[in-house]
């Protein structure tokens, strides 16, 4: 569908030249692409909806090209503009859609989709393009970036299986729920984009065509497109031939992305999707209220006083240890792992009536026994405070109805505690259950919001959570400062996750049919996401332990070891029953256990500041590309391959050395020379901004020529098309 009043994957390009405007004059841009005079009108009404300090006048020369005049509300001097009204021109709001910030927890873990892990893209990309780990080309993951990271539950169809009906079922549940139709914009301030239609992106492939290891690769390398509305599918693959009793029954593979959707979000669509199976496939009933927009609404009307005043006291200290093993090499793995582990449901017993004896869940001992591991791996020889992140579901909240929205509401918060190897474990207990309810009261709070409050700067990511790039901070061995960049707290996350079943009714509508609902898996984790220790109960009363991690930050024996020691000592607490049995006799038990071994976090090169691309002749125009997080991989290739005119070609990253555009400048010389700034979705923005606070050269004319957000080759084309309406005509 197409998410524009543009042609489907068509993308618009702005042009802007940076002149000193009379007092009251307006800024005058040029909208260069596939936008007829009719669209183009919707555009500019929009604009002066959405911006009424601004006045908007359009006139239309042609199809696919047209002035847009926009007074500034102050009179004199060249007025910037907005970052929202930058973002409303390049990437204009769907018809009927509607738009909402992208803040705390969503917002970091959309930064970190959009600044893959590992080395600098190269100066003409921007970006780092996904590869996909059995030779297939990656699909999606280069379109508008970030689509690389995806979480997978699976599932086998029990009972028999109606692929039209599937669909049906799921299409209705896509038409109710406003999550399913939503996508991201990042030209400028994060947003979420809902659309008023999608529609349900569903594929059947036979085993014969594929296997399942086969097929669960290619749709993790698949990834998704951020830009384009539809951030959940499912795959399904079909029953063995012959039904037979070995045969294998269709699986049905559902992929998401973790910055749209948490795991209680997807468990409430499924909830949904088999009400409407069990209806014929549609699901009775309009769109689902309370949703987002009221979540959004609600969210932005909480006085934030309290809350910063707790944050003040409890946010950890610099000296904090969050490191699971001591710093070694690398690992010389790569992809994501998960392990598995079951507590039988005796253990599982035994587990919580230890800790219900001492007045708390199962849980605070599972937080117990993880403080413990970080306190061992940081070797120290007293008391030390240790930090790790824990979820909070973020539906306990005082919105009615907020506990059935489905949507990324969970939000991974900093638990600090401090670890005394001579105190009672009982007092580590009571210490991990009461820092958890103090961190419930704010259950919308998020890293982001805590480091604005706290005023921390942001640190470099620990070893096990490299999504987002920086330098390693200077702390001891086995301690991190500060937040990490998505766990909330240093490199690890310890959730625990309460079951959703369907409601009895339910089962027993499909079970009349035939159709009994298995409980979904997790397949691997995203690459790059925080070591994440998930626990839940099985059906038969059991304790799962899933211990997801990246296998280039944590190798697969390490990640056993660690692993095999936190079960080993959960099994073991139990038996720890005087009163004044104390956490270092527990940690006795691993005396003669080696601490495991973190890759060292590798600090990524400098961006340089300016890179050539193409040396051009000496007298012709400088054509100067903006690179940033979030610019569409390979946008930038495609249009240095395609430019066939005689123009230099340079790159410099948005935040470079102030000074590097007066040394570009000084490479376009001569009267009538041309500099033009560009740059595609956020690269489009810095350029503007580049722009504003770069001063002109004597005789030297500029340009800006900025794009929304597409796949790579649509991006490529209106970069082109924008850059060449304002090219110096060779002589």
């Amino acid at each position: 569908m197409s998410s524009q009043y543009v042609p489907q994957g068509a993308v618009l390009a702005v042009v802007y030249e940076p002149v000193p405007l009379p007092a009251g004059g307006p800024l005058v841009l040029e909208l260069r692409g596939p936008l007829g005079p009719a669209d183009a009108e919707t555009v500019a009404a929009r604009l002066a909806q959405r911006h009424r300090a601004f006045g908007v006048a359009l006139d239309s020369h042609r199809p696919g090209h047209h002035t847009l005049r926009l007074t500034p509300p102050a009179a004199g001097g060249c007025a910037a503009l907005p970052a929202d009204l930058l973002a409303d021109l390049l990437a204009p709001p769907p018809p009927g859609g509607e738009i909402l910030p992208v803040t705390g927890h969503q917002q970091t873990l959309l930064r970190a989709a959009l600044t893959p892990a590992g080395t600098p893209a190269p100066a003409g990309t921007g970006t780092n393009s996904t590869n996909s780990s059995d030779g297939s080309d990656g699909g999606d993951s280069s379109e508008g970036g970030g689509g690389g990271l995806v979480e997978q539950l699976y599932w086998d169809w029990s009972g028999p299986f109606d692929v039209a009906r599937f669909a049906a079922a799921w299409q209705s549940v896509v038409d109710r729920e406003c999550v399913l139709r939503a996508c991201f914009d990042w030209v400028a301030a994060p947003r979420l984009v809902l659309h008023a239609r999608a529609e349900a992106d569903i594929a059947v492939f036979s085993p014969a065509a594929v296997t399942w290891p086969q097929l669960l690769r290619r749709d993790r390398a698949r990834g998704f497109a951020l830009h384009r509305p539809g951030l959940l599918r499912l795959t399904v693959l079909e029953a063995e031939p012959g039904g037979g009793a070995g045969a294998a029954p269709p699986r049905v593979l559902l992929t998401y992305h973790p910055a749209l959707l948490d795991e209680r979000g997807v468990h409430l669509l499924l909830r949904e999707f088999y009400r409407a199976y069990a209806g014929g496939g549609v699901l009775p009933g309009g769109e689902r209220r309370p949703d987002l927009r009221d979540h959004a609404r609600w969210l932005a009307g909480q006085d934030t006083t309290a809350a910063r005043q707790f944050w003040a006291r409890a946010a950890p200290p610099p000296r904090a240890a969050a490191l699971p093993g001591r710093p070694g090499g690398a690992t010389g793995q790569s992809g994501p792992g998960l392990l598995h582990t079951r507590l039988r449901a005796p253990e599982t017993f035994r587990l919580r009536s230890w800790a219900a004896l001492r007045g708390a869940a199962e849980s605070s001992a599972l937080h117990l026994v993880w403080a413990l591991l970080l306190y061992r791996a940081a070797r120290a020889p007293g008391p030390l405070p240790v930090s790790f992140g824990v979820q909070l579901s973020g539906r306990d909240i005082a919105l009615p109805g907020a506990a059935g929205i489905p949507g990324l509401l969970d939000s991974p918060l900093p638990m600090t505690v401090t670890v005394d190897p001579a105190a009672p474990l009982a007092d580590l207990l009571h210490q991990v259950r009461d820092t958890l309810l103090d961190l419930a009261a704010y259950p919308w709070a998020s890293t982001e919001t805590i480091r604005a409050w706290t005023s921390r700067p942001p640190t470099a990511p620990a070893p096990v959570s490299p999504a987002v790039p920086g330098p390693p901070a200077a702390v001891g061995p086995g301690s991190a400062a500060g937040f990490g960049p998505v766990c909330g707290a240093g490199s690890t996350l310890v959730r625990f996750d309460g079951p959703l079943p369907l409601p009895k009714a339910l089962r027993s509508e499909l079970a009349a049919q035939g159709v009994h609902a298995d409980t979904p898996r997790s397949a691997a984790g995203a690459t790059g996401g925080p070591l994440t220790l998930a626990a839940r109960h099985d059906s038969a009363g059991g304790l799962v332990l899933g211990l997801f991690y990246d296998r280039a930050q944590l190798a697969d024996e390490d990640a056993a070891a660690l692993h095999s020691q936190c079960v080993r000592l959960l099994r073991a607490l139990p038996d720890y029953r005087q009163a004044e049995a104390s956490a270092g006799q527990l940690l006795d038990l691993l005396a003669h256990s080696a601490i495991p071994r973190t890759a060292r976090p590798v600090p990524p090169g400098p961006h340089p500041a300016l890179t050539v691309l193409r040396p051009g002749h000496p007298h012709a125009d400088v054509i100067c590309l903006v690179t940033a997080p979030g610019v569409p991989a390979g946008s930038y290739d495609l249009f240095v391959r395609g430019h066939r005119g005689p123009e230099q070609i340079v790159a410099v990253h948005g935040d470079g050395a102030p000074g590097v555009l007066p040394a570009v400048l000084h490479q376009a010389p001569g009267p009538g020379r041309r500099l033009v700034l560009c740059g595609c979705g956020p690269g489009g923005r810095a350029a503007y901004e580049l722009a504003q606070r770069t001063p002109h050269a004597p005789g030297a004319a500029a340009a800006v020529v900025m794009t929304g957000i597409g796949d790579a080759a649509a991006c490529a084309s209106a970069l082109a098309r924008g850059v060449r309406s304002v090219l110096t005509p060779p002589p």
